[in-house]
């Protein structure tokens, strides 16, 4: 079938579960399991596409998906201009900076050339910046948390839903840098087919915003 609407949701994690329950409830059926990549919509000319979430920015820059639904804190960190239609108001987190709960560390003005380990380099060093504060930034992929523990750095700097990681790791936040969610954003080249899904997706959105 022509003109097929392509969407992207993360391939792991929380918001993929979330993101799959969000696009069931816009009548939205198919079938899926761990390992699916992509999938047909059943009485739908749509395609589900799972994705690493930080390479669903590439492919909605090429044209090559119509929408994709990622997490507010991948925008920031790539530093891209992508185009966010609306934020969807689940999977909600926030980014915060945490010490280890026997540190000193318990202020912003304790962060002074002291070692940050993080995945999220680029939002760190801005907000670093914007506070005139002088600390090395170390990137990792994952396991953040473990850093201070190993003697890799002083804090950390990583994302949080619950908060549950950050306490059994010992660690403590000083700070929140960002609250994230979930946000749906568009590509900006294709442009047919796609107003039934997204009048569907804005009525969504209105909803839960007024309920939150």
């Amino acid at each position: 079938m022509k003109n097929k609407l392509k969407i992207a949701i993360q391939k792991k994690g929380h918001l993929r579960e979330e993101s799959i329950d969000f696009l069931l409830s816009l009548g939205l059926n198919f079938d899926y399991t761990e390992k699916t990549l992509s999938t047909n919509c059943q009485k739908t000319n749509a395609e589900i596409i799972f994705l690493r979430d930080d390479d669903i920015p590439k492919y909605l820059n090429e044209g090559l998906i119509d929408f994709g639904i990622i997490g507010k804190d991948v925008i920031e960190e790539r530093e891209e201009s992508i185009k966010t239609n609306k934020t969807l108001g689940f999977s909600k987190c926030e980014l915060v900076i945490a010490s280890p709960q026997n540190s000193q560390i318990k202020k912003i003005e304790d962060l002074q050339n002291k070692v940050i380990a993080t995945s999220y380099p680029n939002i760190l060093k801005k907000y670093l910046k914007e506070k005139k504060i002088y600390s090395k930034v170390i990137y990792l992929s994952g396991s953040v948390e473990i850093a201070p523990k190993m003697g890799l750095a002083d804090l950390i700097c990583d994302i949080t839903q619950t908060g549950r990681s950050l306490k059994e790791n010992k660690l403590q936040i000083i700070e929140v840098i960002l609250e994230s969610e979930a946000v749906l954003i568009e590509s900006p080249i294709n442009k047919s087919q796609k107003n039934n899904i997204f009048e569907k997706i804005e009525k969504y959105a209105n909803r839960k915003s007024q309920t939150i």
